[in-house]
This record gives C-alpha cells, structure tokens and sequence, in this order.
C-alpha cells in the first residue's frame, strides 16, 4: 500500500499534533477497531437511519486505519507487534462491516445474511495472506501498488459511500460476488506462499514486544 494516498494526507494533518502526546499508534488502531466493530453493530441494526450511522463511524474508522501508522511514522514509535495488530484489527473490521449489513438486510434481502458472510470470510482470507506472506518474504510483499494517490485498499471507501446513500443493497451483493473473486485472485497471485514456512530469521518472524522493540516494522496502513 501506497503512504501517500489522500487518505493517508489527511490522516497525517490530523495526528501531526499527537506525535509528542502520550498517544501511541497502537492506541490509534485500537480505536479504529473499535470504531470498525460499532459501524458493524450499527449496520446490523437493520434500519435505513442505522446504517447511515454505521457508515459515518466506519469511515472515521478506515481514517484512523491510516492515521496509525502516519503517527508511527512521524513519531518514530516502531514495534512488529503493532504492525501485526494493525493488520489483524483492518481483518477484523473490514469482514465484521460486511457481515453486519447482511444481518442488517435478512429481513428485505433473500440469502443476505450467507452474502454478507461470504464477503466478510473473503476480506479476513485476504488479509490472513497477506500476514502469512510478510511473515516470509517481509512487510509489504504482499503489496499491490497503487496510483493517482489512491490504491486498492481504498476501494473499501464504497463501503461507507453506498451505506450511507441507501445502496446497502447493491452494495451486498457487489461485495459478496466482488470480495470473493478478489480473494480468489489475491491467493492465486501469492500461492506459492501458502505451502511455505517462514524461516527463523524472516524480516518478520519476530513478535515484538510493543512499541519501540522488536524488529524496525511500523504500526503501519
């Protein structure tokens, strides 16, 4: 992913006052997990006025998916272990949002609970690869590059857009189809490392043991 998107220039004007405050970039992701967890609950709300809250809180979430590691990078606060959770956090949201609008649409969408399961299951797959390959070949080999100051990770910004104009509908099904052939695309494009064991010395075999330890990966987006 691209560190100068627009996304991550905005990001970087919000927490430049935060880089000598006792907020760390880990803290940053928390939040954004959070954020990302309540837009699911709010989505699987199932009225049209929840989801346009869902979709107001994911968006401030997938800003605060970059503002992490724009924080670590201004602040220098560098950790293996944060990388990791920033990942892992980005899984967890990114499938919980797609899940939430197919529970938030069982009543008006045949089959949109099994749909909003399948995308959620494709985006946690994706992002579970993409941790096995840097754990192997080291951060950002997994990348895919972007341009124009957005990259593919900004297509999420559908998301909240859709959610938030009543498109829930269209959106699920897009998803469902969409985050499935990604996926399939994704782990073809990287199978050679599904087969494959990190060796001891990998860039990123380490744990890490919070901010500042660990081996020179940023709590990163």
């Amino acid at each position: 992913m691209s560190h100068n998107t627009w996304i991550h220039q905005i990001a970087r004007v919000l927490v430049r006052p935060l880089v000598a405050s006792p907020v760390t970039p880990n803290h940053v992701t928390t939040l954004r997990l959070v954020m990302g967890v309540a837009a699911a609950g709010a989505a699987a709300e199932g009225s049209e006025g929840w989801r346009q809250v869902g979709a107001g809180l994911f968006l401030v979430s997938m800003l605060l998916d970059r503002a992490d590691g724009e924080l670590a990078r201004l602040s220098g606060r560098k950790s293996a272990f944060g990388h990791k959770y920033d990942l892992v956090s980005d899984s967890i949201a990114n499938a919980l949002i797609f899940i939430g609008l197919g529970i938030g649409l069982r009543d008006n969408v045949p089959g949109a609970v099994p749909m909003g399961t399948v995308a959620g299951f494709a985006v946690a797959a994706i992002l579970w690869l993409v941790m096995r390959v840097e754990n192997i070949a080291g951060r950002r080999a997994a990348e895919l590059g972007g341009r124009a100051g957005f990259d593919p990770d900004d297509g999420m910004l559908v998301v909240p857009v859709l959610m938030g104009v009543g498109g829930g509908t269209p959106l699920l099904y897009a998803a469902a189809v969409g985050a499935a052939l990604f996926a399939v695309f994704f782990f073809w494009r990287f199978h050679r490392y599904l087969g494959t064991v990190a060796p001891p010395d990998s860039p990123s075999a380490g744990s890490g043991e919070g901010l500042g330890h660990g081996h020179s990966l940023i709590d990163d987006s």
